[in-house]
């Protein structure tokens, strides 16, 4: 017996999806990191090496890598990305023809 399958489009947000408080801050907390792991993977970095770059120590950098990410704020992440030989730039422009919102570009 099939059972259909009920679908339903996203948002873009998985946790507006969700309907998480703050969930703007949340996405881009989350694709922050992943761009941080990112780094981190492609450097070959070992979590100590990591720790000692980003000025935290091993457990946090776990942390970071598997998204539990309550204890980093964004600025802090900016940091980090500073650490691992980013820059970081914030552009506020007019929004666009869709609801206002809030995104991570990476270069």
């Amino acid at each position: 017996m099939n059972h259909p399958i009920k679908v339903q489009a996203g948002s873009g947000n998985v946790f507006a999806d969700l309907e998480l408080e703050n969930s703007d801050e949340l996405l881009v907390k989350a694709e922050l990191a992943r761009r941080i792991s990112g780094i981190i993977a492609a450097q070959n970095m070992t979590p100590t090496e990591a720790a000692e770059m980003l000025g935290i120590d091993p457990p946090k950098v776990a942390a970071l890598v598997n998204g539990k990410l309550s204890g980093f704020s964004t600025t802090r992440l900016f940091r980090f990305l500073n650490a691992l030989g980013r820059d970081v730039e914030i552009v506020v422009k007019p929004k666009s023809f869709r609801q206002a919102e809030t995104r991570v570009v990476a270069l």
